[in-house]
């Protein structure tokens, strides 16, 4: 409603503010939409829960599955959320999404609690935290990786009959993962803010693992996948610098004022602070750095807050290119989409209408707008921005296709996704050996027997044309890291 705000104050009621009236009320009647689409969102992680499944498990086409992961390193590793379409359990965007999750139950608290979806945010959340507490059983030492990657994609199982290999990885001091500690105590560290009013001494103990994380990246510098090979060809990082100031800047968040110094301190006296950014994803955290720094410096309730303004400057670059206002605007696809990269270019568009939408948030609460090229950008204008994302995601595209699994009627039927794409075990018992799974469910044109609702596919190519085929996994396959910062677009605008 910020937008008829400001056009009625603005305007006699002309033709042009009875339009502007109008086009709120649409948006008031979908509504609605955003909410189911909401919901969905959170029934996508039930489906990819592993381990022991809960009594109140809604997604009930799965199944208990993993139950020995960590057995070989006599740790139980068991739980967590697998990848994408794998088996895989990546620690390192499994992080990126328990973050991103946080986040989204912070900025949009009170959204999330209008539409009863809340606890279940946090349900989400709590799964990936648990695992994460267990996967860091000393202060420098962090398991990243459950699976061998390279055979596990190798067959076509469906998790609850999983016969591939589950070794586990791990950084510690010998061999580190500054970027890998650094993403997990950022993770840790928000999630511990989203716990603080529900379970106070859940939340602490996230911000010991944090703060042990964040000692441990600092003095143990390097690319995790120097120490876990394994993951390179997978989810190999581009460096380590990003995730240090996003572990800062939530350690900053969540820590009370008598910690508060050393991790703004750290963020000030960085030496790079990444510049103008083009994404914003499970490899580079820079943006998201730079915007809780802006929003820092949007309060004013801090000291040397001129060493910060570089951070909101940058941030800020950014969120006028995706406007269309900028130097260096982001290319858009014939539809609208806002087109970053070609593999699962819809994980950017999330992440950055999330981005959208908690920027939105910050220059309402502060009363300012942004300086683009001499034009100025409003608080409500980054919504519609957002808004705008969510809309062609949701069915709003040159497709008429919603490619979120499950919402409106034409969605993507073979998401490339082993569980969804093999008949449930509590429908069929059989096991679905490695190679009969190509040979009778990958390769298959039906479509999947399982809806995998709530997932977001990788999405449509920069033509804006899309082919609904599960072997075609660089748009087909879904991921949490793009799932999780849409659950927090999705109640700001609903």
């Amino acid at each position: 409603m910020s937008q008829l705000k400001n056009g009625s104050s603005q305007c006699s009621w002309t033709s042009i503010c009875i339009v502007l009236l109008l086009m709120s009320m649409a948006r008031g009647a979908l509504s609605t939409n955003y909410g189911e689409a909401l919901t969905n969102s959170l029934l996508y992680f039930e489906a990819q829960r592993s381990g022991k499944l809960p009594s109140n498990q809604r997604v009930n086409w799965r199944g208990d599955s993993a139950l020995r992961d960590g057995s070989d390193a006599h740790i139980d590793l068991t739980g967590g959320y697998y990848d994408a379409g794998d088996n895989m359990k990546f620690g390192f965007p499994l992080a990126f999404t328990t973050t991103m999750l946080a986040w989204s139950s912070i900025e949009m608290a009170s959204q999330l609690k209008a539409h009863k979806e809340y606890e279940n945010v946090l349900t989400a959340l709590k799964w990936a935290t648990d695992f994460l507490i267990k996967a860091h059983p000393e202060p420098n030492v962090l398991y990243g990786q459950v699976g061998d990657g390279n055979s596990d994609h190798a067959c076509w199982m469906r998790p609850e009959d999983m016969t591939t290999p589950r070794p586990t990885y791990r950084i510690d001091a010998q061999h580190p993962g500054a970027d890998l500690a650094a993403e997990t105590a950022a993770a840790m560290a928000a999630a511990s803010i989203a716990f603080t009013q529900s379970n106070p001494t859940y939340a602490e103990t996230l911000v010991s693992h944090a703060k042990d994380l964040f000692e441990f990246a600092k003095a143990h510098h390097g690319v995790y996948q120097s120490s876990i090979p394994n993951a390179g060809s997978f989810y190999a990082s581009s460096g380590y610098e990003d995730e240090l100031l996003w572990a800062a800047a939530w350690l900053h968040r969540a820590n009370d004022e008598l910690d508060e110094d050393t991790y703004l301190n750290f963020l000030k006296e960085a030496s790079n602070n990444g510049g103008p950014r083009t994404v914003f994803s499970w490899d580079d955290k820079f943006l998201g750095a730079q915007v809780l720094m802006a929003k820092l410096v949007l309060e004013g309730k801090i000291e040397g807050v001129e060493d910060l303004e570089e951070y909101k400057s940058n941030a800020e670059k950014f969120i006028c290119n995706c406007a269309q206002k900028g130097s260096k605007n982001v290319k858009k696809t014939p539809g609208g989409l806002l087109w970053f990269l070609p593999w699962n270019n819809l994980q950017y568009t999330t992440a950055t209408s999330f981005i959208l939408s908690a920027y939105s948030k910050y220059l309402e609460a502060a009363n300012a707008s942004i300086e683009c090229s001499n034009e100025k950008l409003e608080a409500f204008e980054l919504l519609n921005i957002a808004r705008a994302q969510a809309d062609y995601i949701l069915g709003s595209n040159p497709k008429s296709m919603s490619y979120m699994v499950g919402f409106g009627t034409n969605y993507p039927k073979r998401p490339h996704h082993r569980g969804a794409s093999i008949v449930s075990i509590n429908k069929d018992k059989t096991v679905v050996s490695c190679n009969e799974g190509f040979n009778a469910w990958f390769n298959n044109p039906a479509p999947n027997p399982n809806v995998l609702t709530g997932a977001i596919v990788g999405g449509p190519d920069e033509n804006d044309a899309y082919g609904d085929e599960r072997t075609d996994f660089q748009h087909s396959e879904p991921a949490p890291a793009t799932a999780a910062p849409f659950v927090g677009v999705l109640a700001a605008l609903a």
